[in-house]
């Protein structure tokens, strides 16, 4: 696991600069996405104008490096990024990550020199990149592949369909992984609009609705060999590398959920009275909401000290258990975090009348995208032991 080159030693989530990031996410979070994410959620796609204005911002190019047109930011200020954005809309949050982390992180660290210069470029301006690795048998098993890219001429031709696509519907990039038969799992940069490339139904997801996702089709779409990221074969390195970063980034989104919730939940309490007193007052609505507090400034900690190890010189064994540790207590910590904000608001709570509703079911994507929570517990549990979990 690399971190984007020029990464500075010294970046951390505290310092001066990166608390100005922070402020100035937060401002447009608050300003920009929390008015449309109600209908967002209703119909399940990003906002137009909302897109336009992520990349006028620069949160579509944080760390693609100014020469390509990006904003030259840090892995920090990325996931710094994800996180407050996801304190107020966590369907917005993943496609922010999947296109700035899986897809532009994969091309900065991945790519060649000519490969970057032409796509990174795209993707900082204004052209959206999705992550087309899951199929139907090859979701936990990533690359159970059934995608297949033969050899034609001076180039390739792709054939298969990809699940659950996030992005998809708004992408016009895709990076693609399929069984090269001179070599096996590859990555591959395709258009969305070119030839024998499609959309399938439009999935119906319980919560992250503004991620945009659906199936993708790919039948017998050309690509070049310059399309290739990487060797033929080198596709499991690829999306694997890109993947142990995602799951930082899946971990900052779950870290802002759990504000998100933790916030609207602290506030109405101090707002709604019962019997005569304000429910804050009542230890039965404190404690649930301190208990959500302390776990919630542990999993900002784990996950704030293995965005600081990235890049350091650090193990990647040590990165790979620290990074599922991070999504694993993250992602935890929001479904709780987001339960006790439901309860905390009682029948509000249970309406579309607050945002609660919705970050209650934002939050079990956490549990399931990019590594479950029993194959996380399985990477630790056989980096722990040194017992490989395929003996």
């Amino acid at each position: 696991m690399n971190a984007a080159p020029g990464q500075p030693a010294t970046d951390h989530p505290g310092s001066p600069e990166n608390q100005r990031w922070r402020e100035r996410v937060r401002r447009f979070a608050e300003e920009e996405i929390a008015p449309l994410s109600a209908k967002m959620d209703r119909t399940a796609a990003l906002d137009a104008t909302l897109r336009e204005r992520l990349f006028s911002e620069g949160l579509m190019s944080v760390e693609i490096p100014r020469g390509y047109g990006g904003t030259g930011g840090t892995l920090c200020q990325l996931i710094l990024t994800v996180e407050e954005v996801a304190r107020v809309d966590p369907g917005v949050a993943v496609g922010v990550h999947v296109h700035n982390v899986l897809v532009a992180g994969t091309l900065l660290r991945h790519a060649s020199g000519d490969q970057r210069r032409q796509y990174l470029p795209q993707l900082a301006t204004g052209r959206i990149g999705a992550f087309a690795l899951s199929e139907e048998q090859a979701g936990s098993d990533a690359f159970a592949l059934a995608t297949v890219a033969r050899q034609e001429g001076a180039g390739y031709v792709l054939s298969g369909r990809k699940r659950w696509t996030s992005n998809a519907r708004n992408a016009d990039l895709l990076l693609v992984f399929a069984l090269a038969d001179d070599g096996g799992p590859t990555a591959f940069v395709v258009p969305a609009d070119a030839p024998g490339v499609s959309l399938d139904h439009r999935v119906e997801q319980m919560g992250v609705r503004a991620a945009a996702t659906s199936d993708v089709v790919l039948d017998r779409t050309p690509v070049r060999t310059a399309q290739r990221i990487g060797p033929p074969g080198g596709g499991q390195t690829v999306a694997m590398a890109g993947l142990d970063l995602g799951r930082l980034g899946i971990a900052a989104q779950m870290v802002g959920l759990a504000q998100g919730a933790l916030d609207v939940a602290v506030g109405y309490s101090r707002v709604r009275e019962q019997f005569g007193s304000r429910i804050a007052d009542y230890q039965g609505v404190q404690f649930p909401l301190a208990d959500v507090a302390s776990r919630l400034a542990a999993a900002r900690a784990l996950l704030y000290q293995a965005v600081g190890l990235c890049g350091r010189g650090t193990d990647p064994v040590e990165l790979m258990r620290l990074t599922a540790m991070a999504k694993y207590i993250a992602s935890d910590v929001a479904e709780r975090a987001a339960s006790v904000a439901v309860e905390t608001l009682g029948g509000n709570g249970y309406t579309d009348a607050y945002p609660v509703e919705r970050f209650y079911r934002d939050a079990k994507a956490g549990k399931i995208y990019e590594g479950t929570s029993n194959v996380l517990l399985r990477t630790i549990a056989s980096i722990m032991t040194g017992v490989n979990p395929g003996d």
